[in-house]
């Protein structure tokens, strides 16, 4: 099976980073929730919608250092193609920021990817070849459907529910927060996932 995977908030957590990072900049009040929400809630509040989106500029580009993958993900990895399956990541992810310094935020992606062991040469890592980052969500759609994978992970249903994936395509919902638990969408057929080990269990069933 050929599988396709997202990057942010599917491999990247970037949980409680938003906040540090904020803090490290003197733009948050300490006592501000931990959540990316909370701190883009708070900027956008208060007038500064512009101090949010160079901010994530500046986490996306510059401290991909604070972040670390998903408990499970590199299991996940070993195991999938271990059992025969090919995985490819296919992110939709501009080059630069919209705002701030020009960080090159497809080479940081790929830079986290590379320091974590995720991507690389043997059957624990994704052949970096396989990684694609594209600038617009059609490009993403557009990507997965030229791979022709038969099953996609993704942290957001809207992104599933965009025309343009290959027909039949399996739709995997990853909501390890639990937000979409009481989602009901009949208009698409998702799977939903809360871990990276269920997924892993659920691939390695399927052997190819």
């Amino acid at each position: 099976m050929r599988i396709g995977i997202d990057f942010d908030n599917t491999i990247a957590c970037y949980d409680g980073v938003f906040h540090a990072a904020a803090l490290e900049r003197g733009l948050i009040p300490p006592d501000l929730a931990r959540h990316k929400n909370s701190v883009r809630d708070h900027l956008n509040g208060s007038g500064r919608k512009d101090d949010f989106t160079e901010l994530q500029g500046y986490v996306y580009g510059a401290r991909m250092d604070m972040v670390s993958p998903y408990p499970g993900f590199a299991e996940f990895v070993a195991l999938a193609q271990g059992a025969g399956h090919t995985l490819f990541i296919v992110s939709h992810k501009t080059r630069h920021p919209l705002r701030g310094p020009r960080h090159d935020m497809h080479a940081a992606a790929r830079g986290f990817l590379v320091a974590h062991g995720l991507i690389g040469d043997g059957a624990a890592r994704i052949d970096s070849a396989r990684v694609y980052f594209e600038p617009t969500k059609d490009d993403k759609i557009a990507r997965a459907a030229q791979l022709g994978v038969d099953a996609f992970i993704d942290d957001l249903p809207e992104i599933l529910g965009m025309p343009g994936f290959p027909a039949g395509m399996r739709k995997i919902l990853f909501d390890p927060d639990g937000q979409f638990a009481a989602r009901c969408d009949d208009a698409i057929e998702l799977d939903r996932s809360t871990s990276w080990a269920a997924i892993s269990a659920d691939f390695v069933r399927e052997r190819v």
